[in-house]
């Protein structure tokens, strides 16, 4: 904490970690109790980045384990992550970089109030409406393990459609496809003789 009192790192449990922070004040965010870890603070008291994690061994066996890491575009999402987890025999780990929007999120965050208080048939539309004004994460770059144990490279538009695909499927065949705006591959060479 700051000599005048604004917030710059947290580090939590589980039971007690915040909720999202914008300017000093702290709005709930009931998805974030189920890890603990850090969160990374502007000067203005606005949330930068975090590292998240939690492991933890089901009565069944079955293993459930995540961690994140990610830095923000000022006063706005995430623009860089690293992920890594395990859901059962499901592994992955991957690296996602992303442009947001040149809007402050305080504008998100209040379409969300407005948009979840309509009917569910209605809040797709209303989405739809406020994404047609304000661009949002778009992954640019993604580079990791899938959990069918593929890995690969995919590089994307400022439109977030993929133009470029590197994979090495879990059977071993590879590929690199290149798309145009539509997705249809237009090229593509494999891993295969001809």
């Amino acid at each position: 904490m700051e000599p005048d009192g604004t917030v710059r790192l947290t580090i939590s449990n589980r039971a007690n970690f915040p909720g999202g922070w914008i300017h000093k004040k702290e709005s709930p965010r009931p998805d974030r109790r189920d890890a603990a870890g850090m969160l990374f603070m502007s000067e203005e008291g606005s949330e930068q980045g975090g590292l998240i994690w939690g492991a933890s061994q089901l009565p069944d066996g079955t293993i459930e384990n995540h961690g994140h890491l990610s830095l923000d575009q000022h006063e706005e999402k995430q623009v860089f992550a690293v992920d890594a987890g395990q859901e059962g025999n499901d592994k992955f780990s991957r690296i996602t970089i992303a442009d947001q929007g040149d809007y402050p999120i305080e504008e998100k965050r209040k379409a969300e109030e407005r948009i979840g208080k309509l009917p569910a048939e209605k809040q797709g539309a209303a989405w739809g409406e406020f994404f047609a004004t304000h661009r949002h994460d778009v992954k640019r770059l993604v580079v990791g393990r899938a959990p069918d144990g593929s890995v690969g490279l995919s590089l994307r538009d400022r439109k977030g459609k993929v133009r470029v695909r590197l994979e090495v499927q879990s059977d071993g065949k590879s590929a690199l496809q290149f798309l145009d705006d539509s997705g249809k591959v237009v090229s593509e060479l494999t891993g295969q003789k001809r």
